[in-house]
């Protein structure tokens, strides 16, 4: 894996930046070596937490961060990121309708939150997943998994199959709903974040539709039902706009939960909650938190080319890697702090090399903190060499 500065590895351009940059932050000792902000008193009740600034990839507060638990209907996040998947790569319609089987119906009617649907219904992969993300309905999940993969054991295949990708290694499930199966399905807080940066930042359309609703209503077919979330900060802090609570006995009170101000990405989980007034104040104050005792320093744009990597045989000697996201550096409000950026990827990239390609990542270091890590793409296609190509790249290097 290369390692390299910002500054080193790219052009002069991108060097004068960086040079203005760290310019503009050097700081007093005594200023970079502040106290940074204490977590808000809400959270000192609750066992597991975490609070990531997706723009940063930066940690603000965390308790035992990769300590499995139990989801209970936070696990339904991950039935919707696989359904998703599924219909961005166009072999899921949003059309498409469902039929429940009379045993699901037997085993599933009114057990739970739940959409209250029959075998007369028709809902359409649409009514599902509101039906999951915003009543919770352990039924729609259910009809979803068997529907589409044939049983519940292959839809949660799939699911496990988007937590290896997504990097959850110490995550694992069981169920699509998140209902009690003796442990079988747990999460960490950190493969949460994961889930959730994927399920944002991959697909913005689908989770801005399916995420967030306070309320939602479908015509079922004995009349119109009537689906309420318990999101705690959806129309309460601003900028929130999800993602999902869960509870069970055995789990407690848990929230995955994400807000968006002025280009800022935040998600946060809360685990294990004894109440669900606690878990609902501290989530409030955790948001307001990672919001007002921090700010964010702009470094890059979405798209903006963060350094050029190397190619080996390629059409190209170099490939622009950019991030998906606007880029930020996280620091506490009110002080400055020395900032670094450097770049690894594993190099030099070998041609045929395709746009959208994940080569590498940007490594954020803000003096005092952890360091923060945000995914760099390949920013075009860069063909194989053909002879022409072959012998200018030799020229190119022979004077360069």
């Amino acid at each position: 894996m290369r390692k390299a500065p910002i500054a080193a590895c790219g052009r002069s351009r991108v060097l004068k930046f960086i040079a203005k940059l760290a310019l503009a932050l050097a700081l007093p000792a005594s200023a970079a070596h502040a106290a940074l902000p204490a977590p808000p008193a809400e959270l000192e009740t609750i066992p597991v937490y975490m609070l990531v600034d997706l723009g940063s990839g930066q940690v603000l507060a965390q308790r035992h961060p990769n300590t499995p638990f139990l989801p209970a209907s936070v696990t339904k996040v991950m039935t919707a990121y696989v359904a998703f998947e599924e219909i961005g790569a166009g072999r899921l319609p949003l059309d498409r309708v469902f039929v429940e089987r009379p045993e699901t119906e037997k085993e599933w009617w009114a057990k739970g939150s739940n959409m209250y649907l029959t075998t007369q219904d028709r809902p359409t992969t649409r009514d599902l997943l509101h039906g999951i993300m915003t009543a919770s309905g352990n039924d729609a999940a259910i009809v979803l998994a068997q529907g589409y993969a044939g049983s519940v054991p292959q839809w949660t295949a799939k699911m496990n199959d988007a937590a290896r990708r997504l990097g959850m290694t110490r995550s694992h499930y069981h169920t699509p709903n998140g209902w009690m199966d003796e442990g079988h399905t747990y999460v960490t807080a950190s493969d949460l974040v994961r889930l959730s940066d994927a399920m944002i930042t991959r697909y913005p359309d689908l989770y801005r539709e399916f995420s967030g609703r306070k309320r939602w209503y479908w015509q079922g077919a004995k009349g119109e039902v009537a689906m309420r979330s318990h999101d705690p900060t959806v129309g309460v802090v601003p900028g929130a706009d999800g993602i999902k609570t869960g509870y069970t006995r055995e789990a407690g009170y848990n929230f995955l939960g994400s807000a968006e101000r002025g280009g800022r990405r935040l998600v946060m989980v809360l685990a294990g909650s004894p109440k669900a007034s606690v878990r609902d104040a501290a989530a409030q104050a955790f948001l307001e938190w990672g919001f007002s005792a921090w700010r964010a320093r702009h470094l890059f744009d979405k798209g903006q080319p963060v350094v050029q990597a190397q190619v080996q045989g390629g059409a190209s000697l170099e490939v622009p890697l950019v991030a998906d996201r606007g880029v930020y550096a996280t620091l506490p409000t009110g002080s400055q702090r020395a900032i670094s950026l450097s770049v690894r990827y594993r190099g030099p990239l070998v041609a045929p090399v395709r746009k959208g390609d994940k080569v590498g990542e940007l490594e954020i270091r803000v003096q005092g903190m952890s360091p923060g890590h945000v995914p760099l793409y390949a920013g075009r296609d860069v063909g194989k060499a053909g002879l022409l190509d072959r012998l200018r790249n030799g020229l190119i290097n022979l004077f360069s």
